[in-house]
């Protein structure tokens, strides 16, 4: 018999230290459609996307405690895993389009949550 399970949502792996703003980001990421895969560090990011397959997008604040940033984190995305998209947030640092890799978006705190999952949509859009 067929599974009752609806299809796979595309999986946004959010990496957020602070519990609240985690909290906040992963119901943003849920009420925009996908499914949410969350991390506390860039760390514990990594270990997930070394498991995981299915992650389309991670979705990174800047700063976070461990052996790297989210700068850090989203470098070694674009290098180990080029298929998956980058949004960079952050309520301390400032970011061009030059300090970034490619196709990856960045969004001052406090970011706008209609814009946050506008750009999911449009990360995805293309899949």
């Amino acid at each position: 018999m067929g599974s009752l399970t609806p299809p796979s949502r595309h999986v946004v792996l959010v990496v957020e230290d602070e519990p609240l703003l985690l909290m906040m980001a992963t119901d943003l990421v849920e009420e925009a459609g996908f499914e949410a895969v969350e991390a506390r560090s860039a760390d514990q990011a990594v270990e997930i996307l070394q498991d995981r397959k299915d992650i389309r997008i991670v979705f990174t604040d800047i700063d976070m405690p461990g052996s790297m940033n989210g700068m850090r984190l989203a470098a070694m995305v674009r290098d180990r895993w080029p298929p998956i998209e980058i949004i960079i947030v952050s309520g301390h640092v400032k970011l061009g389009k030059d300090d970034m890799p490619d196709r990856s978006v960045f969004y001052s705190k406090p970011y706008d949550a209609a814009k946050i999952a506008a750009q999911l949509h449009r990360m995805v859009s293309h899949l």
